[in-house]
């Protein structure tokens, strides 16, 4: 099948508006009470669940031949060439407390790369997507990273571990030098969120470690094509799959790296 990215974004996002209604309308008589544990203050609801298994019989029907790797388990199709990286709804806990900041992920991974994603940040009704090759957008405008080149002028997101815990003493090191030396940090819970908004200028770099691949495939590829640097702590490119990512405007990527090894190893 010969597939035509651009096409196939503005499909998959459709899919993603349908999935975030589909979230927005059950906040509305959402009980808690059937909220699940994953592990650790790692939560999980029939809300998650019903999202994953709509977006992804919708995407059955883009892409045949594709397979899913999916945060809930709903599907787990191998595919050859693509496989649709899939966060149903990133921002659980958000979500379950009532707090407004929740987004459904979906990234195209080709072989190795990943070659298209979507973001829909429920709450702003805001649709962030790129493909290779075809810039970044939001809502159907260009996106593009920030110019700002100078750490105290940068507005910075991160997000706190949930249940690996032996790296956070180094981790709140970091974020110590982080809060003194920057415009400030900003926690919003939702990875793939803070990865859109630095596609988009809001922040100028994101940094996390103990992320899934669905955390962060869609937004990854958001980042890069609005001309944004992304890497693993190391400066790799083990991002996907290695629990660790930072993503900035380019201009700080340096500064970041060089710090979070001097502190973080």
């Amino acid at each position: 099948m010969d597939v035509k990215l651009d096409q196939l974004c503005l499909s998959v996002c459709e899919i993603a508006r349908l999935a975030g209604k589909m979230i927005a309308d059950e906040r509305k008589r959402f009980d808690d009470s059937r909220v699940e544990y994953k592990g650790l203050h790692d939560l999980v609801s029939y809300v998650d669940k019903n999202s994953e298994k709509l977006v992804v019989s919708r995407l059955e029907t883009l892409l045949p031949e594709a397979g899913f790797l999916t945060e809930e388990g709903t599907e787990s199709k191998k595919g050859e060439k693509y496989t649709w990286i899939i966060d149903p709804l990133d921002g659980t806990t958000n979500f379950v407390q009532g707090v407004p900041v929740f987004a459904v992920s979906i990234g195209l991974q080709e072989k190795d790369e990943i070659v298209l994603g979507v973001v829909y940040e429920i709450g702003r009704d805001e649709c962030f997507y790129a493909w290779k090759g075809g810039g970044a957008f939001l809502n159907g405008n260009n996106i593009h990273v920030s110019e700002r080149d100078n750490i105290q002028d940068a507005l910075l997101a991160t997000g706190f571990p949930y249940s690996e815990f032996s790296r956070l003493d180094r981790y709140m090191e970091f974020l110590k030098w982080v809060v003194i030396n920057s415009r400030g940090v900003r926690r919003l819970g939702s990875a793939a969120t803070d990865l859109a908004y630095v596609a988009c200028g809001r922040f100028e770099a994101f940094w996390e470690y103990n992320l899934k691949p669905w955390d962060v495939a869609a937004g990854s590829i958001i980042v890069q094509e609005a001309g944004g640097k992304i890497t693993d702590f190391a400066g790799k490119n083990n991002f996907l799959f290695g629990k660790e990512i930072v993503a900035t405007n380019q201009k700080l990527q340096q500064l970041f790296l060089d710090k979070l090894k001097e502190i973080m190893g």
